[in-house]
Parts: C-alpha cells; sequence; structure tokens
C-alpha cells in the first residue's frame, strides 16, 4: 500500500499568510492615520506622500540584498528576523515626536521588511510542486491584501477610542509573536522539516506518479493564446549572473513597477480622497477605502487557480488582463460616483481586476528560474514594483499641489496601460507550447 501523503505544505501556507497578513498591515497603516498625522505635524502634499515614499524606497533598496541573503541563510532565519525587526519599528513609530524621526522610522520598517518578502516567495517555491505554485503565489498574495482590507475599520476603532499612535503600539504585537511560531515550526525545505514525510516532499519535488500522469498538451489547447504571449520552451536561469542578463526578469520588473504603484496609491491616498474629496465621515471611510482590497483578496484567489488549472501555468494572460482593465478603471475614477455604496462597489471591482494578474508577477520568476537562482531572480521582480510602490505617492502628492484628482486618475490610467506594452515583450516560458492544428 502506498504511504498516504503529508501536507503540511498547506500549514505553512496558512502560517505564511498570516503573517504576510500582519506584515502589510504594519505597512499600511499609516495610509489611515495619514489624515491625523497631518494635523500635528504640519506637511504639504508632496511631503505627505514622501512618507509614505521613505518606507517603499527602502523596502525596494534591499531587495536584492535580501535575495543573497536568502539565498545564503535560508527562509527560516531571514524571515524570523526581517519580521521581528518589522514589528519593532512599526510599534516605534508610535513614539515619533518629529518629522525627522517619524521618517527615520518608516524608513527602517522598510529596509526590515525586504527580507520577509524574498522569504516569503521563496517559501512557495521550495514548499510547493510547480503546479500548486500559481494557486499559492494566489493565496499568499491575498494575505497581503487582507492587511490593508482590515486596517482601516480597525485604525478608525483604535483612533476613535485611544488617538493615532496606539495604532502602532497595538499592530507591532502580532508580528513579534508569531515570528516565533514560523522560527520554530518552518524549516527551509521539506525535506529537512520532521512534520513532513516522504511522499510529500517526493510529490513537492515533482517526482510522483500523479504529477508525472498529468500533462499540460492534454489540458491546454489554446494555441492561439500562445501566440499572443510568446509562449516558448526556454533554459532556466541557473545563475545570478544569468538573471541580470534576462530581459524577460527585467521586463516584468518593469510591469510589477506600475501594479504596485497602483495598490501602493490604494493604500495610501485612498482615505485622503475620500475625507477630502467625498467628505466621508471616519467609519464611511474605513468602509470604502477596505473595498478595493477585499476585491483583490477575490482576485488572488481566482488568479491563482486559474493560471494553473485552465491556463497550464501560463503567467502573462493574467498580468494582461489587468493591465488593460485596470487602465480603464482608473479612467473611470474621473466620474466617480458621490454614493458611498456605489464608490465602495467600484473600487471592489477595481479591486478584483488589478488581483487577477498580480500574484503572477511573483509567479512568472519560478518558471524562468531554478530555485536556487529563484530568490534572485524574484529579488529583481520585487525591486522594480517596490520602487514604483515608492514614487507613485510621491508622484500623486506633485500632482495633487498643482492639478487635482482627475490628474490623478489619468496618470494612473496611462501607466496602466505603459505597463501592458512592456509585459507583452517578454517570453512565456512553457515546457511544450501548443501549436496552431493542422487543418
Amino acid at each position: 500500500m502506498p504511504i498516504k501523503r503529508t501536507k503540511y505544505r498547506w500549514v505553512v501556507m496558512g502560517l505564511l499568510f498570516i503573517l504576510y497578513t500582519v506584515a502589510n498591515a504594519d505597512r499600511a497603516n499609516i495610509g489611515f492615520v495619514l489624515p491625523y498625522l497631518r494635523k500635528e505635524f504640519a506637511m504639504s502634499n508632496t511631503e505627505a506622500g514622501g512618507i509614505i515614499s521613505l518606507f517603499f524606497f527602502a523596502y525596494a533598496a534591499f531587495q536584492i540584498p535580501s535575495g543573497f541573503l536568502v539565498k545564503k541563510f535560508g527562509i527560516r532565519t531571514m524571515f524570523t528576523i526581517g519580521m521581528i525587526f518589522t514589528s519593532l519599528f512599526t510599534g516605534m513609530i508610535g513614539t515619533a515626536s518629529s518629522i525627522f524621526s517619524l521618517k527615520a522610522l518608516r524608513l527602517l520598517v522598510g529596509v526590515a521588511e525586504a527580507p520577509v518578502a524574498i522569504s516569503s516567495s521563496a517559501t512557495i517555491n521550495n514548499w510547493f510542486p510547480a503546479k500548486e505554485k500559481g494557486t499559492a503565489t494566489g493565496i499568499f498574495l491575498a494575505g497581503s491584501k487582507v492587511g490593508p482590507l482590515i486596517v482601516p475599520v480597525m485604525c478608525a476603532w483604535i483612533i476613535s477610542v485611544w488617538g493615532w499612535r496606539e495604532v502602532f503600539y497595538i499592530f507591532m504585537v502580532p508580528g513579534l509573536l508569531l515570528s516565533a511560531i514560523w522560527f520554530f515550526f518552518i524549516s527551509n525545505t521539506p525535506t529537512e522539516s520532521k512534520f513532513v514525510n516522504e511522499a510529500e516532499a517526493t510529490y513537492i519535488a515533482d517526482k510522483s506518479i500523479v504529477e508525472k500522469q498529468t500533462t499540460n498538451k492534454r489540458e491546454y489547447k489554446m494555441w492561439w493564446l500562445d501566440k499572443i504571449i510568446r509562449a516558448k520552451k526556454v533554459e532556466p536561469l541557473t545563475c545570478p549572473a544569468q538573471v541580470f542578463r534576462s530581459w524577460d526578469i527585467y521586463g516584468i520588473a518593469c510591469g510589477y513597477f506600475f501594479a504596485v504603484g497602483l495598490s501602493s496609491v490604494f493604500m495610501s491616498w485612498l482615505p485622503t480622497y475620500l475625507v477630502t474629496v467625498k467628505h466621508f465621515a471616519i467609519m464611511k471611510t474605513a468602509f470604502v477605502a477596505s473595498a478595493p482590497f477585499a476585491g483583490t483578496v477575490v482576485g488572488n484567489f481566482f488568479g491563482g487557480w486559474f493560471s494553473d488549472n485552465v491556463l497550464g501555468k501560463r503567467r502573462k494572460p493574467m498580468m494582461m488582463v489587468t493591465a488593460i482593465s485596470t487602465s480603464i478603471m482608473m479612467y473611470s475614477m474621473i466620474n466617480a460616483p458621490e454614493s458611498a455604496t456605489l464608490l465602495g462597489l467600484l473600487l471592489f471591482i477595481t479591486g478584483i481586476l488589478l488581483a487577477l494578474g498580480y500574484s503572477m508577477y511573483m509567479a512568472y520568476p519560478m518558471g524562468r528560474t531554478n530555485k536556487e537562482s529563484y530568490p534572485v531572480a524574484f529579488s529583481v521582480v520585487n525591486m522594480g514594483g517596490q520602487i514604483g510602490g515608492a514614487c507613485a505617492p510621491l508622484i500623486v502628492g506633485m500632482i495633487l499641489d498643482k492639478y487635482n484628482w482627475d490628474a490623478v486618475w489619468m496618470a494612473l490610467a496611462i501607466g496602466s496601460f505603459i505597463c501592458l506594452a512592456i509585459i507583452s515583450s517578454v517570453i512565456e516560458p512553457v515546457e511544450d507550447p501548443v501549436q496552431r492544428p493542422n487543418t
């Protein structure tokens, strides 16, 4: 009788989901607190955008160093260290007594969280077989949007009961507790874990009979789509030198620049837009500001599953759908409805469309590299994304100081269209491209 496989990889995913929710809540809380910070520390729109951007600049700058650190010391150690310091620096923001200390601590949160992101993506790459990586990535990135989803309501309640400083004190605690759980229960690879039997380790390594019996050729027949997305069989990138010479990696990084930039604008500036332009009260602002992130949770789940099970592990199609649809939705925000319900629905749909291809930026390098080179490849991609996350809030602040929100929405629409053009230029790596049938 064959030995029944353990399913500990899904326990790993559950803990990763919770921890990344906490990490993203730590970075998102300042967006809701921003109007209250501006009352205590006088600042222009550009200065406010700069405080948001400092996290992303530091986060982006430490992506590639974090990739090499994760490659050297492993996901168990680097994730734990990164999460502990992310939580500590988040709590310390509550003690800020000047704009300078606020900026310095925001910068340190970005430095600390960089290895958390790379360790998380490397965990998925190490712990899941190829046919589950898109789904696992979608679940993981849904966690990244659950954080911003719960932040507005939690922040609104904490501020109404205590004040803005207590937001950071309270958000510090979960990360410290959960990082200890991660260190003691998660190993670098399945073969090192005492909770994983040989059958599951073999399955994850793509050597199981079930995996061999499954062929994409029988399941996927869309030859016309392979033509559009430039699907080709290519050799994987096996060392950092190859990664740094690959346009495919840089192209995905550039596309991620616009995707993360749009997400960071929602995270940082949407509450201000709702308060200053729509004149919503604090609780109404909280619920409407949560709407796009509720949509991204749905979109990440569906996008990852669809890529694995319908598109035969092809990642570009969902990225392209996201780029086209978000360009349309950003243009529609110029005439955004006054009703909180209708605006919340519009933002919810926008969130779904944004997330359909969002997780594919993490999954794409998994198919383009081997497991050893993946942390470095994703560090390049994520650096591009986080530079976008840094630039977008700052640019929004500069636009608002000279123009208005209509100009902001138009700029975001144009950015999504540029993203589509860049993504179209990279190769879709597949084992067996589908050819046009002879007729």
